[in-house]
């Protein structure tokens, strides 16, 4: 198991787009493990590459649901329906939530751990957490499309 470091707003790298995933090896998942690891650990649902410090196309999500554990490649949102208005939060912004809208429905086509190309469809918290993790790889935080930010109540020792 191993825990990585989840980068903080203000890091640069936050806000730089992630480059594509060309070839699937052992490195790339030994990053989807280490996310999952370091997502999990930090009791989140959602964690994109660029939140540990590194530049590829690669998130893991698990919001509790029928799907467990999801790791997409080089994620893209095909399809969005609806709309949702909710409060979100992120590993990289500890101590803030926010209103956000976001579509309700979204579909999303990437690639697994193996490079077998699968689409992902998700409503509710699912299409939330996706659209919020596509974003990161674009270099964009949750906090760009809030209508409303709040001070939340620390979460562990480093915001206490």
């Amino acid at each position: 198991m191993a825990i990585r470091i989840i980068v903080k707003d203000p890091d640069p790298v936050l806000r730089e787009k992630a480059k594509p995933v060309t070839k699937i090896n052992a490195s790339i998942h030994k990053l989807l493990k280490d996310m999952a690891d370091t997502m999990y650990d930090a009791q989140g649902v959602g964690l994109a590459a660029p939140q540990i410090g590194i530049l590829k196309r690669v998130i893991v999500m698990d919001v509790g649901d029928e799907h467990g554990l999801i790791e997409l490649i080089n994620p893209e949102i095909i399809s969005m329906e609806g709309e949702q208005f909710g409060t979100e939060g992120c590993l990289s912004i500890p101590g803030f939530t926010g209103d956000v809208r976001r579509a309700m429905k979204v579909a999303v086509k990437g690639l697994d751990r193996d490079g077998n190309e699968i689409v992902i469809e998700g409503t509710e918290l699912l299409a939330r957490c996706i659209q919020h993790e596509v974003d990161h790889l674009n270099g964009v935080l949750y906090t760009d499309l809030a209508e409303k930010m709040y001070r939340s109540e620390p979460q562990g020792p480093e915001e206490a």
